[in-house]
């Protein structure tokens, strides 16, 4: 059997719907479990409706509610047999007066707790998985709903809750083979249930997620993750367009290409794949003639020594110098128990007998950490920075890496750099202004010649 997870924007509309139904048609006889998303920007659009509800706008919540119900309708009675539109009547009407009860009691406590956001947010899958079965019955596909809160079962940390995966492994065993035998299995992404019942959710991008655990619990051949693009690329289509194809990645890699700030793969995803060694697919739903990126879980050679340019935007360089770190033990950790005490990750880290700089994506609680370093060092931050950073198996074998990347980027003020523990990956810290013009000369300088066995030349640059 296989995981098929398609996103939001491939299940956007009655439209985008029936594109999904012809792709799993063409794959029906591997026994499909289907995991899709929110259609669209619902996800957003019922977070809203809470703000407002926290914000003492019941009625406007409860309006933008109905909108968000019209459009439900809309898109899914074009897209279901007559025998079940009663069905489809009954399911939205319930579950919308549901949520404007839960948006009745956001508005009486003023604000949104991370259960109420969880409950929240997990109708999006809800409804969408519902619809998406409903769907593919009309295009003659016998599919099967499973409401995924019934099979996935996670700990009780609402807005991110991780799987307990021997119980979600084991209700996936006992549900789904039976299902598979009648037809197409369809349940939505991001969300499940505690051992006590309560819903809770995965995390934004847990969809992709939930495809993967899905998969290493049924021990899928594949995992399929259908998107709005073509796959994995050289560099980020938002920062530099003409990025070439990547037909065939690593686990490493991609998990690397995740952290660092590419947007097609949810970092978490491979974890349970790489596990259980299932590789992982990413393929365009618009265009599933595609070839997409396959991610494996063992070395894939190239000639590029480089496999991607990865790049995030937002990041502040805090620089911490004291002459107590000469010599000093226990230093180090000091500072990083601030960190972790706030929650906040760090990214790149340098350091020399006095000064320690590293970087972070996540500023929300920096006039604090800022506060705490300040009782034990001196302490300077540079905003309105980015990171760029190669990626690829072969940079710990391959010599002269660096000493290209440097003449690449000779005009260019790279304030940080660092090798990742990992080996797999070289880090520049750059002004935010230079990104695009960094991120454009060491495409230049690293594919110029592709591996045509790994990458597809771009049509932009062929």
């Amino acid at each position: 059997m296989i995981v098929m997870k398609f996103g939001g924007t491939s299940v956007e509309s009655a439209a985008a719907i029936e594109r999904v139904a012809s792709i799993v048609r063409g794959q029906s006889d591997r026994k499909p479990v289907v995991v899709v998303s929110a259609m669209g920007k619902t996800t957003n659009k019922l977070l809203d409706c809470a703000n407002l509800a926290a914000g003492g706008q019941l009625e406007e919540a409860w309006e933008a509610s109905r909108e968000l119900e019209r459009f439900h309708e809309r898109e899914a009675h074009a897209i279901t047999r007559n025998e079940d539109q009663h069905d489809l009547e009954n399911y939205l009407k319930t579950r919308f007066a549901e949520i404007r009860s839960l948006l009745g009691s956001i508005h009486n406590d003023l604000e949104i707790t991370p259960l109420l956001w969880d409950e929240i947010t997990s109708y999006g899958e809800r409804l969408s998985s519902y619809i998406v079965t409903l769907a593919f019955r009309y295009f003659g596909l016998p599919a099967q709903f499973v409401d995924s809160r019934q099979v996935v079962v996670t700990d009780s940390r609402h807005t991110q809750a991780l799987p307990l995966y021997n119980r979600t492994y084991a209700r996936l065993q006992e549900k789904l083979p039976p299902l598979l035998e009648k037809g197409i299995v369809v349940m939505g992404g991001f969300i499940g249930s505690t051992s006590d019942g309560v819903t809770s959710t995965l995390g934004r991008g847990g969809s992709d997620f939930s495809a993967a655990i899905v998969g290493a619990g049924l021990t899928a051949e594949e995992i399929q993750i259908w998107t709005d693009v073509d796959g994995m690329l050289t560099c980020d289509p938002r920062i530099l367009p003409g990025g070439h194809l990547i037909k065939s990645i690593s686990f490493s890699e991609a998990a690397e290409l995740a952290y660092f700030g590419a947007k097609v793969l949810h970092p978490a995803t491979v974890l349970p794949a790489v596990e259980k060694n299932i590789p992982v697919r990413v393929l365009n739903s618009r265009r599933p003639e595609a070839v997409g990126t396959r991610i494996v879980g063992d070395v894939v050679h190239a000639e590029n020594p480089v496999k991607s340019i990865a790049c995030k935007r937002g990041i502040t360089i805090v620089n911490i110098q004291s002459l107590r770190m000469l010599m000093a033990h226990g230093f180090l950790r000091r500072i990083f128990e601030v960190f972790d005490r706030y929650r906040t990750a760090v990214d790149v880290v340098t350091t020399s007998e006095v000064s320690v700089s590293l970087t972070i994506d996540d500023d929300r609680n920096l006039p604090d950490i800022e506060e705490e370093l300040r009782q034990i060092a001196g302490v300077n931050l540079v905003r309105g920075q980015a990171l760029v950073c190669l990626v690829g198996e072969a940079i710990r074998e391959t010599s002269g890496i660096s000493a290209r990347a440097f003449a690449a980027l000779k005009d260019i003020n790279v304030r940080m750099v660092s090798q990742g523990a990992s080996l797999l990956n070289i880090t520049f810290v750059v002004e935010d202004a230079d990104l695009t013009k960094a991120v454009a000369a060491l495409h230049e300088e690293f594919f110029r010649a592709l591996d045509p066995e790994v990458f597809e030349q771009s049509a932009v640059t062929a």
